[in-house]
């Protein structure tokens, strides 16, 4: 079958189309005959090399397509389903076939669209799960940082279901699709005076809930915008480092905050829940009450295409590729 295959980590241009064997699926797992892949921003990570895996390796950690066989102990019920799933080992979606985990096997609500299941059902339930760890209430101002991206804009719409007023910031060209996801303001966190502006729209009290996924510089100043007794959410390094943290200057413990990874409490959850926040999520989606944006569909010699646009941030949604 063909597959994009990492050979060496590094730019882009390491993921090349090759022919490599079919795989077979282990107990508990069944295998996809893939139709559509997600590209993540850990795919990313990997290819790097910042987050190293074994070689060779099949980046794609998402796939939507039909179940053609099942291995031992899997729901036999599923194949020849059209499903959306994680891949096995969290490698192996770039492909024209690919091992998922059965018990983190969806199929697709009748009438909903494949490509739009594949980009809601994990990054849906991610979104669920961080609201859920951060608390977020209907009372709460919230800032949402990288609001045009996969997840960021399934944040804002989750926040705002939940009668949140949300604040979404993105770089300048992205800001009307932020508002089009549904945020009361926005804010591009590239102009100089970001800060201020976000100080302004909140009359001088800062935010509630602080969601960011940049890091990097961008996280840092958007700490000095919480309010206090706020809390933060750091769920993701999109700008190449963590933020630093300079408990001194914070002064979280005399202003009342609270500092969170809720990454790791949405994948702690139990499988049970983390099975549910992804049905719930493809409901909603199902319903039109989740809308997931795609920014490009690709065909796999394009994968480094799609890294590159991804690193440079300049995507609105999600990116797939197609076998």
């Amino acid at each position: 079958m063909r597959a994009v295959c990492v050979q060496d980590f590094g730019a882009p241009e390491v993921l090349v189309v090759a022919e490599v064997p079919d795989p077979e699926p282990g107990p508990g797992q069944v295998l996809v005959e893939v139709q559509s892949a997600g590209v993540g921003f850990g795919d990313v990570i990997v290819r790097s090399g910042r987050y190293p895996l074994p070689l060779p390796w099949i980046p794609g950690i998402e796939v939507a397509g039909r179940v053609v066989a099942i291995g031992a102990d899997a729901d036999p019920a599923l194949l020849g389903r059209t499903v959306v799933a994680t891949t096995a080992g969290q490698s192996g979606g770039y492909a024209e076939r690919a091992v998922v985990t059965a018990a983190y096997t969806f199929p697709v609500p009748d009438g909903l669209d494949l490509a739009v299941a594949l980009t809601v059902f994990q990054a849906g339930a991610v979104a669920r799960g961080l609201t859920t760890a951060m608390r977020l209430d209907r009372a709460d101002t919230v800032l949402i940082t990288a609001a045009a991206g996969r997840i960021g804009s399934l944040l804002v719409q989750l926040a705002k279901a939940a009668g949140a007023t949300v604040l979404g910031a993105a770089s300048g060209p992205k800001l009307a699709a932020v508002t089009a996801f549904g945020a009361d303001a926005v804010v591009d966190y590239g102009a100089p005076d970001w800060a201020e502006r976000v100080r302004e729209l909140t009359g001088g009290r800062g935010v509630d809930l602080l969601l960011d996924s940049v890091g990097g510089g961008v996280a840092e100043t958007a700490f000095t915008l919480v309010a206090d007794t706020g809390r933060i959410g750091l769920y993701g390094f999109a700008s190449g480092r963590w933020p630093v943290v300079d408990l001194d200057s914070l002064r979280l413990g005399q202003r009342g905050l609270t500092l969170t990874g809720p990454l790791g409490l949405v994948f702690r959850k139990s499988g049970a829940e983390q099975r549910d926040d992804a049905e719930q999520a493809l409901a909603a989606a199902a319903q039109g009450r989740l809308r997931p944006r795609i920014h490009a569909t690709l065909p796999l010699e394009r994968a480094a295409a799609a890294h590159r646009d991804l690193e440079d941030r300049r995507t609105v949604g999600a990116i797939v590729l197609c076998p």
